[in-house]
């Protein structure tokens, strides 16, 4: 029997419901006499269904119904969420926000502006366009050159035309051992693998980066020094600059994701302060202001430059030359400045909800973070706990199995995003989870790992 007919029944029976999210598999070996095939065939069979992102595999542990399968769609766009909370999306909304938006889109009505401002846009965009996206990406210690700027959509589609860009297919990338979802996606598109890169309480490990790199070579590094998306991490000084180092001395580009880091106020300066030659600085509106009306940068070396600008026009990823206009009006009228500012308090606040529910618990977040890594406690496992809280709760987290790269065990960790529902809700939802997991698994009906 051919495998993917096998995968084809496991997945019909997911989706039918006869196997629930947390449900194990039967060992490979198992499987293989039950349908008397090859054990070769039924561990194809597995790996597809890997590959369709219907099940995880646990190093030790056995393979698992995932919590939520994946909707259809591109890998460009985040689906919305059809659980009640929402702590998977994370989109932080600053009280005010869209009063100070509208004063600045209210230039753009006139009839001859909006005319012009509906032209289409290259992807190095408008002057005014680049001096704005300078203004906002300049940090203590950086600033970006106007005319290394190019635009994207969003923030996503920076990250995929940087990649597009560097990795070729069968092209290795290096990115921290959990990382941003959407990088897994956009590899597996271009046909590039992931290598996963150790980490410690710095963040990435030049020693690390260096082993891989020596081991086979990559073609580029994806990171994010300025809180880490899920673990909230922040890289010293130090560490920027000795991976910068390493990078001129394997002549190695990274792509630096800074898209978290305005929150970071007093954070270091980013990595391409310190290697400026050989890093694609990303970022995005989306976070500071809203996701519906964005734009993404990207700062790029000379050398890398057109190649950036060629990915940005062949994926149809250029930004609208009327979000330009409109980010470039937010920004000169301190909206950006503003709506900053407010959602840096409003992080504070949403901290202290997570300290107050989930502070007797393993948690590793910062102050200034809209997102929390929860280690859990026995005997829960992500994918089960992630579930559950759909089912019984209905709140969506992330379980650790999608930021993880690599073929080792998925960490029994959740994400929870702080930043989509008002914090009534969240202060409600937290508690709730905090319940669930010192509740334990006893009723909610999904398989235990000894199953």
């Amino acid at each position: 029997m051919d495998y993917r007919r096998l995968a084809d029944g496991v997945a019909k029976a997911i989706a039918d419901g006869r196997l629930r999210p947390g449900d194990r598999l039967p060992p490979q070996r198992a499987f293989a006499r039950r349908h008397r095939v090859a054990v070769s065939t039924a561990i194809r069979a597995y790996g597809e269904l890997v590959r369709r992102g219907l099940v995880v595999g646990e190093v030790g542990r056995g393979t698992f119904v995932r919590a939520a399968p994946p909707h259809p769609g591109s890998v460009l766009a985040e689906d919305s969420g059809r659980t009640p909370v929402n702590l998977e999306l994370n989109y932080p909304v600053a009280d005010g926000q869209s009063e100070l938006m509208a004063r600045a889109l209210a230039g753009l009505a006139r009839p001859d502006v909006l005319l012009e401002a509906t032209r289409p846009a290259a992807a190095d965009g408008t002057p005014g366009a680049r001096a704005a996206a300078a203004r906002v990406l300049a940090r203590p210690g950086w600033s970006p050159d106007p005319d290394g700027l190019l635009f994207a959509g969003n923030g996503r589609q920076a990250i995929a035309a940087a990649l597009s860009a560097l990795a070729r297919p069968g092209a290795r990338v290096g990115v921290e051992e959990l990382t941003y979802p959407l990088v897994k996606a956009v590899a597996e598109r271009l046909g590039a693998t992931l290598v996963g890169i150790g980490t410690d309480g710095a963040g990435m490990l030049p020693s690390a980066l260096e082993t891989a790199h020596r081991r086979a070579p990559l073609s580029a590094v994806y990171v994010q020094p300025t809180l880490h998306n899920p673990l909230s991490l922040t890289m010293p000084s130090s560490r920027r600059a000795e991976l910068a180092s390493l990078l001129r001395e394997l002549e190695l580009p990274a792509v630096e994701d800074t898209t978290w880091a305005f929150l970071a106020d007093g954070a270091p300066a980013p990595l391409a302060a310190y290697a400026p030659e050989r890093t694609l600085l990303v970022d995005s509106l989306s976070k500071r202001l809203a996701p519906g009306l964005t734009v993404g940068f990207l700062s790029v070396p000379g050398e890398y430059g057109e190649e950036v600008a060629r990915a940005l026009r062949s994926g149809a990823w250029t930004a609208g030359r009327f979000n330009l206009e409109a980010a470039a009006r937010w920004v000169e009228d301190g909206t950006v400045e503003a709506v900053t500012a407010a959602k840096r308090v409003e992080a504070a606040a949403r901290h202290a909800l997570v300290e107050r529910h989930l502070g007797g618990f393993r948690v590793r977040t910062d102050p200034s973070s809209y997102y929390c890594w929860w280690e859990l406690p026995e005997p829960w496992r992500a994918e089960p706990f992630a579930a559950a809280a759909a089912a019984e709760l209905g709140i969506a987290v992330t379980p650790g199995s999608a930021f993880a790269v690599g073929a080792g065990s998925a960490p029994d960790a959740v994400r929870v995003g702080l930043g989509s529902p008002p914090r009534p809700v969240l202060d409600a939802a937290l508690r709730q989870l905090a319940e669930l997991a010192v509740r334990g698994r006893g009723g909610s009906g999904l398989a235990t790992a000894g199953s």
